[in-house]
């Protein structure tokens, strides 16, 4: 039996549950919502972003090894900036142009002596004080994708690339329209999917406390906690009068990323989840599999897919794509860095593609690529648009910050960010149709399947 989108769309990186940001650790070209850095790309996912988080999805991934030598090499770098901010005293030195500077330590230390004596609700540590501070300057820079993790929250987020994670099973991003965490998919047999939580679902509360103003990571970290614990989500849910209270049991949650399956007329339906290092192999199996079984075309699936890892998109769009450019960036100095492929592998069967508003980061490295080297046909509707890569750099007391690096664009050199990538066949999910039967009739599948069926 197919999967249902609602098993298809990103997991939560929680954040993303991978419970993604990816997104969003890798260098992300995610997450969106989402979901760890390779280098530029972590492309998850959160696996944020997007979908989630190249966090990208949020939290890819949000996908993998986050402290490559470059990488560590950079936090050192960073920490020995931080470092000479101090002369021998302890004390900072000021530095010309810059936004830290003896006066504002001065002010810093009124605001701290205001809150010891006259903050009323509750004891506030140090560490929270300090922590504010970091997450502070991080969110001046207007950035969804840039973040402070404390030491905590980046073993949380280092966590959700193993594959395995205690939480709901659900890809959640941060819904550009009212900056919410929004659900953008479920994983199959996961406590989400079995309470009914539903893609596009609005998460205004959890546990009582609203997510308003929140990060991705903050949200998720409070849906996430020890298995069997009971989690109370408020949902806001298009078409229902009022806020929907979900209960749901956290359990141990195991991402599949990647699934084949074998339609009517030699059709295979590959669904990819999210782009984690794990995605690699998977795909190539897939892959392999259907050709074994007599595969004449092939639909695949980046619905709710909220990115992931750049180094895993790269790999798989070498196992299908022709000869030529995959995707580059540009930094802030104009450095520019190619991904391409050598054609070895070119898909000799028709293709199609499909997206939608949930397919971010990665996944739409991938259907950029796709549509520019003119190799298939994408069917659904806009994608999430999230042209911008992150990456995560380390500090020596095991914090860092995620941040956006540069930006990348599809090999005809359009950069889609804030703008997504226009599909060839236009064709709106039919919600209403598919939440309304059990049969979950999936109207885009249908479409794909008769645009393929034209090119075969």
């Amino acid at each position: 039996m197919k999967k249902s989108i609602s098993q298809a769309r990103s997991k939560m990186l929680q954040d993303s549950d991978k419970e993604i940001n990816m997104d969003e650790s890798r260098a992300y070209f995610d997450n969106a919502s989402g979901r760890m850095p390779q280098q530029p790309e972590n492309l998850r996912h959160e696996k944020g972003s997007g979908k989630g988080l190249f966090i990208g999805g949020v939290i890819t991934g949000l996908a993998c090894a986050l402290f490559l030598v470059a990488i560590v090499y950079i936090s050192f770098y960073v920490q020995g900036a931080v470092d000479s901010r101090f002369n021998a005293s302890g004390n900072i030195s000021t530095k010309e142009g810059s936004a830290i500077d003896s006066s504002v330590v001065k002010k810093l230390q009124a605001l701290e002596d205001v809150i010891d004596r006259y903050y009323y609700l509750g004891e506030v540590t140090d560490e929270q004080l300090q922590d504010g501070l970091y997450k502070g300057l991080l969110q001046a820079l207007g950035d969804p994708y840039s973040e402070y993790y404390s030491a905590r929250e980046l073993e949380v987020l280092l966590q959700q690339t193993e594959g395995i994670y205690f939480g709901i099973g659900a890809y959640i991003e941060l819904d550009k329209a009212t900056g919410l965490p929004k659900i953008n998919g479920t994983i199959s047999g996961a406590p989400a999917e079995r309470v009914d939580l539903r893609s596009n679902d609005l998460i205004y509360e959890v546990d009582g406390v609203s997510t308003y103003g929140m990060t991705l990571t903050e949200a998720v970290s409070l849906i996430k906690g020890p298995e069997n614990t009971e989690v109370v989500l408020t949902i806001i849910r298009e078409g229902a009068s009022d806020y929907i209270d979900v209960a749901v049991s956290r359990g141990r949650v195991e991402s599949p990323t990647v699934e084949l399956e074998m339609l009517e007329d030699g059709m295979a339906y590959i669904q990819v989840m999210e782009f984690d290092e794990v995605s690699i192999g998977q795909f190539r199996d897939a892959l392999t599999q259907a050709k074994a079984s007599g595969m004449k075309g092939m639909i695949l699936d980046l619905r709710a897919n909220p990115g992931g890892s750049v180094n895993a998109v790269v790999e798989m769009c070498r196992m299908i794509l022709p000869k030529g450019m995959i995707v580059y960036t540009e930094d802030k100095n104009g450095k520019r860095e190619e991904y391409t492929c050598n054609g070895a592998n070119k898909l000799n069967v028709p293709l199609v593609v499909l997206v939608d508003m949930n397919s971010a980061s990665a996944s739409e490295i991938m259907a950029g690529a796709i549509k520019d080297h003119g190799i298939g046909t994408l069917v659904g509707t806009t994608t999430f648009g999230k042209g911008i890569v992150q990456q995560i750099i380390s500090f020596r007391d095991n914090s860092a910050v995620k941040v956006t690096i540069s930006a990348y664009y599809t090999p005809n050199g359009n950069n889609i960010h804030k703008i997504g990538i226009e599909p060839d066949v236009v064709c709106e999910f039919d919600g209403e149709a598919y939440y309304g039967s059990e049969d979950h009739p999936d109207n885009q599948l249908e479409k794909a399947k008769e645009v393929l069926r034209g090119m075969m």
